[in-house]
């Protein structure tokens, strides 16, 4: 285990940023994020929810950073259109330095390549490299370090590791450290492998291997021109693609223990993949006429429904196994939160989950992608419903346990749309049944004001509840519907960004960040109520709260201008790509909100 020193010693190197500074780069089976000086802060390996291999992101050890020998320098970077590969770019007092970064795309399961091509682009380049791999979140020093030329190879704990390119490098028993000094107008490639297994005997070719990511990238992520906001369109799904692996499973974050409000400590572990927000991205791609998230989005749901029937879980590891329970990995923890992973969501009944799978396998129907099996999983989930919906839940916000008025009705238009791709019996069914959730959600949680309230015993209007409205639980035109987009704008809105629910008597923005998600979902559902002008304001205020690289968190810190909890946050990239393309539509012709 890394003594106190030697953590102090890389928390002093590679200090955290503010979340808005770090990209991500992805290939399906693992996330790395990368930040301003080059220095690869985190990384689980060989899977998202596996122990961390670089953790100086949590205040532990492990670090990969390509960074510009001189001190003083300006950062910048951006991602190559439509891909996760990302270009560093440092201004010197010698010149411009860049560096192209890459997880090879798409990723092997047991193997993580990554790839850095430092270029001199404007007068001479001096960087330093800092290679320190420490598997079990920092607790597995590098070990049996060999030399071959300009390749080593080491151990970290159970993990294999292989590095090419390090042609400078002394044999210090320890991080592999060495400075690449290049001309005006050269590269080098550095290359990083990490395994759970035996190392295959072939050497990676730079060349072939930025070649393959380059066509695995533009061969994924389409053109997106029948959205408002295509270069935006293709930046988010190219993150929903690279937080999705080969088994259809999409984690919600790449990252742990990032806190949503520093005073409280409160931090979660996204590593995982939440049913929801798997759904969340399956119809918000099917919008736009995109399907193979979409068809991996369905994979995976219906397997687990398949399995688990009315026992569904709210999330996953992303091989379907179990998420685990809350546990602290002895990291300090990013400053503000801790070092815990885990999750315990696991233990949650949350019933919104089969109402937004069944929203999932009806935009499947729609375009006939939907198999037998998965037909038989849609049943599965509206038995569930049938057999649970009287019981309480912890809802979309993973609150104690209620009658979640966004719970039923969101069920009610997950069977309203699975109806309508059913067989003639199937469908009266379906339909009756959502009638008699909408008729049970009227007689308990309808205001006084004729909009929908949180539940039975909680009168305060919910941001959650634009989602059964958007989702066709109720018309848009409905009284109900109308008073609750009403309500929810004059209550809850502050400075062109939304939060989910007053908490308190505090002012909106002190008990918590506005919620991304929330803000699209006020956008899409202006424009569904004909209000383009306002819709369209909402949608450029929210697609603007992201950090330098366009990477959305689950919350905004309106006031600082801060991005706050884990990165990037998956459903807000999906609630973004659904807002750029229901806006692209004209607004429906009912009359909305003024009529």
């Amino acid at each position: 285990m890394a003594s106190a020193e030697e953590v102090a010693s890389d928390a002093e190197d590679f200090p955290p940023h503010v979340l808005r500074e770090y990209a991500m780069l992805a290939d399906g089976v693992r996330g790395a994020l990368l930040g301003p000086r080059g220095d690869i802060v985190w990384m689980c390996a060989p899977k998202w929810h596996d122990d961390a291999v670089f953790s100086t992101l949590l205040g532990g050890r492990g670090c990969f950073a390509v960074t510009p020998a001189e001190r003083r320098f300006v950062w910048g970077g951006r991602y190559e259109d439509g891909t996760l590969i990302w270009v560093s770019r440092w201004i010197t007092a010698a010149g411009i330095v860049e560096c192209r970064e890459a997880l090879a795309y798409p990723g092997d399961p047991h193997r993580a390549i990554l790839l850095r091509r430092i270029r001199a682009a404007k007068g001479p380049a001096e960087v330093r490299v800092v290679v320190d791999v420490r598997a079990g979140f920092g607790h597995h020093a590098m070990s049996r370090l060999r030399r071959d030329g300009a390749i080593w190879t080491a151990r970290s704990g159970p993990l294999r590791i292989r590095l090419s390119g390090a042609d400078e490098a002394d044999d210090g028993g320890g991080p592999v450290e060495f400075t690449v000094r290049l001309p005006e107008g050269r590269h080098h490639d550095v290359v990083l492998e990490i395994s759970d297994t035996e190392l295959p005997s072939e050497r990676i070719q730079p060349d072939e291997t930025w070649s393959a990511t380059e066509y695995g990238w533009h061969r994924e992520v389409p053109r997106f021109g029948n959205t408002i906001a295509p270069d935006d369109a293709r930046q988010s799904y190219a993150v929903l693609r690279g937080m999705t692996g080969a088994g259809g499973a999409m984690v919600s974050a790449a990252t742990m223990g990032l806190p949503e409000r520093a005073e409280q400590k409160r931090n979660y572990d996204y590593r995982y993949a939440w049913i929801r927000d798997q759904c969340f991205t399956g119809v918000a791609v099917a919008s736009c006429k995109e399907f193979p998230l979409l068809d991996d989005a369905v994979q995976f749901v219906a397997a687990r429904l398949l399995e688990d029937g009315p026992d569904l879980r709210p999330a996953y590891t992303v091989d379907g196994g179990r998420v685990p329970d809350e546990h602290d990995v002895g990291l300090p923890g990013y400053p503000g939160g801790s070092g815990k992973a885990g999750n315990w969501v696991d233990g949650q009944f949350q019933l919104d989950v089969f109402g937004e799978a069944l929203l999932l396998f009806a935009s499947a129907a729609q375009h006939d992608r939907l198999d037998l099996d998965q037909w038989k999983a849609a049943e599965a989930a509206a038995e569930a419903i049938a057999q649970r919906h009287g019981e309480p839940d912890a809802g979309m916000w993973e609150l104690d346990p209620e009658r979640w008025a966004h719970s039923r009705l969101i069920c009610a238009a997950g069977l309203r749309a699975i109806g309508r791709e059913a067989p003639t019996r199937q469908a009266a069914l379906w339909s009756s049944q959502a009638d008699g959730l909408i008729a049970e959600v009227t007689g308990e949680c309808l205001h006084p004001s004729v909009r929908w309230q949180r539940s039975p015993s909680d009168p305060r209007v919910d941001a959650s509840l634009l989602r059964p409205v958007l989702r066709g639980a109720v018309a848009p035109q409905d009284p109900r519907s109308v008073a609750t987009l009403e309500a929810i704008h004059a209550e809850l809105a502050r400075k062109g960004y939304l939060y989910r629910f007053r908490q308190d008597r505090r002012p909106l923005d002190q008990s918590e960040g506005a919620f991304l998600l929330c803000g699209f979902d006020l956008a899409m559902a202006l424009h569904q109520s004909d209000e383009p002008l306002q819709a369209a304001r909402w949608f450029e205020r929210n697609r603007n709260a992201c950090g330098t690289p366009g990477l959305f968190t689950e919350e905004y810190d309106v006031e600082q201008r801060q991005l706050r909890g884990n990165f990037p946050q998956a459903f807000v990239h999906a609630a973004m790509l659904e807002a750029a393309r229901r806006l692209a539509d004209e607004p429906p012709a009912w009359g909305g909100l003024n009529a």
